[in-house]
């Protein structure tokens, strides 16, 4: 059996985000999974490594992966921007629906012996692990946007200005250790230039 799932991911890096706001630089839902996955997996080795007392702790490596696929509904769907994906209860239940209806439907596209194994990552269980795994994909979600409002700044567009206090308020009301280190940490060298980044 042939398979188009993995031409279908490829087909991320055409879905645009930020459709609603004026854009300096583009910014598409692969590059978008990529960053996700990369600071997802970073906030699951702090807390593993650093904040795990009495915590549920799940695998860097699955929450990475499974970051990875955390848009890739969008394929089918687009990118709802959030104003409207969040509206009020009924909006987003109908969004959620239609993303699994998406979801699905790209399980469904491949090999029969290969769907169990991706299961997991396009349709994710209720179980602990996974819910604290979507805890820290969404923190990571939510630093990607304060980090393309970052970008956005380095360039004098204020468009972004209201949006990066409230993604930035909605990031702290997680209240997660691992979130406020990567804060303290790491989220002020993506302002830096390349050659302010070589002197850190």
């Amino acid at each position: 059996m042939t398979t188009a799932f993995f031409a279908m991911m490829h087909r991320l890096k055409y879905i645009q985000r930020w459709g609603l706001m004026r854009n300096t630089e583009t910014e598409n839902v692969q590059e978008h999974s990529h960053e996700v996955a990369i600071i997802a997996h970073a906030l699951a080795i702090l807390r593993k490594n650093k904040f795990s007392e009495g915590r549920i702790c799940p695998d860097p490596d699955y929450v990475a992966t499974l970051a990875l696929f955390h848009d890739a509904a969008e394929i089918m769907t687009g990118d709802m921007p959030s104003p409207i994906k969040y509206h009020n209860d009924p909006m987003r239940e109908t969004y959620k629906a239609i993303e699994e209806e998406a979801s699905k439907n790209l399980l469904r596209m491949l090999p029969e012996e290969l769907q169990p194994l991706y299961e997991k990552y396009l349709i994710p269980a209720d179980d602990e692990i996974t819910l604290e795994a979507l805890k820290l994909i969404k923190a990571a979600d939510r630093f990607s946007a304060c980090i393309k409002c970052l970008d956005e700044f380095k360039v004098g567009n204020k468009e972004f200005v209201s949006a990066y206090e409230d993604i930035e308020q909605r990031l702290m009301s997680l209240d997660l250790p691992e979130v406020r280190w990567f804060a303290d940490h790491a989220l002020q060298a993506y302002s830096a230039s390349l050659d302010e980044l070589s002197a850190f």
